[in-house]
């Protein structure tokens, strides 16, 4: 007698439902208790890794977005712009970029509402590093002097509003073009009496090599009236529409681990430096301390919390913004940042 496939499988199938009473063995049902498997996400950094990112390096290696159901994958781009370009078009879920770069793009016609919902740097790091040697001591010492400005340099940015702030006539500042590659060899060597760029990186970079750190003049923007928030997190609007509980779990993570770095910033500095090519824990350890004193560390944060915007201010940095980019359309807070997302402030004190 010849017995079909078909008829042999229906005849095991009903033998095994008969030994188990009618429950199928081969798969066992996912109890109600068991945790969703984690969320793959991928998170953005718009430069190579240093101590800036050490809240996110904490959260990862203290297990603190894995505690929040997220499995977290990094990547590196080439600029904040670069990296925003990632999130609008969904190939990146978050990112870590300078929220004045979100303000410009965002004027772009038919740009995607990419908002930021979480501000790491409360003060933007833009500054001016300059010699003590060749006459510059405060900012008013900038005219006529040279001053080097990297391509793609952020700080120029907001240079006009800050030298108007502080009667200098942007004419009486010599101002060229360099690479970013010899920015600081440039400074060093004396081919040019200042340089724009970040005042945790630059500055740092010089004393490493070899410039005397009292002939440098670390002419913070913030101390002459800058009002611009900092480096911010910034979400996929896929994302945030689809899963808010998830961006409100990488917000909490990132929260307590800029809490960690606070704590311990030897073993932060450490744990960056590990993760980097050639990175060294002496180095990001200053630049840590720097970055916690006078970009996360605020009055304002102290006072209100770590992650959000005081609205006001932040118009008004929209208005220093403006004295160098013209906008179609000159945008609102609620435009640029989605505090919806943020623990309230009992969960986001720095302690």
């Amino acid at each position: 007698m010849q017995v079909s496939r078909t008829t042999v499988l229906r005849w095991i199938l009903a033998g095994m439902i008969g030994l188990t009473g009618g429950v199928w063995p081969v798969l066992t049902p996912l109890r109600a208790s068991d945790p969703p498997p984690p969320l793959t996400i991928q998170f953005t950094l718009d430069r190579p890794l240093d101590a800036a990112a050490a809240p996110f390096v904490m959260a990862l290696s203290g297990g603190l977005f894995s505690a929040e159901g997220l499995s977290v994958g990094t990547n590196v781009a080439t600029s904040s712009a670069d990296a925003i370009a990632r999130v609008a078009d969904g190939s990146s879920d978050f990112a870590l970029v300078d929220i004045n770069s979100l303000i410009r793009f965002r004027d772009e016609p038919g740009a995607a509402p990419v908002k930021a919902v979480f501000v790491l740097f409360n003060q933007a790091p833009y500054a001016i590093i300059a010699r003590k040697s060749r006459g510059i001591r405060t900012l008013t010492d900038m005219q006529g002097k040279s001053l080097g400005v990297a391509e793609g340099d952020l700080s120029i940015r907001l240079w006009p509003a800050v030298a108007k702030q502080n009667g200098i006539k942007l004419s009486s500042v010599k101002q060229s073009t360099i690479s970013a590659a010899v920015r600081e060899p440039m400074l060093s060597a004396g081919q040019v009496d200042a340089v724009t760029g970040f005042s945790y990186l630059s500055a740092i970079n010089l004393r490493d090599r070899g410039v005397p750190a009292d002939d440098l003049a670390v002419l913070r923007f913030a101390d002459y009236g800058c009002e611009a928030y900092g480096f911010a997190v910034i979400v996929s609007p896929r994302l945030a529409a689809a899963k808010p509980d998830a961006v409100k779990g990488f917000v909490r993570a990132a929260i307590r681990g800029t809490n960690l770095a606070i704590k311990d910033p030897a073993r932060a500095a450490g744990e960056v430096a590990s993760r980097m090519d050639g990175g060294s824990r002496d180095l990001e350890l200053e630049r840590l301390n720097a970055i916690i004193r006078d970009n996360i560390l605020t009055s304002e944060v102290k006072r209100d919390g770590i992650g959000g915007i005081e609205a006001e201010r932040f118009e008004r940095s929209v208005d220093q913004l403006a004295e160098d980019f013209k906008f179609q359309k000159r945008p609102h807070a609620a435009d640029i940042f989605d505090e919806a997302f943020l623990p309230p402030i009992d969960g986001r004190l720095v302690n």
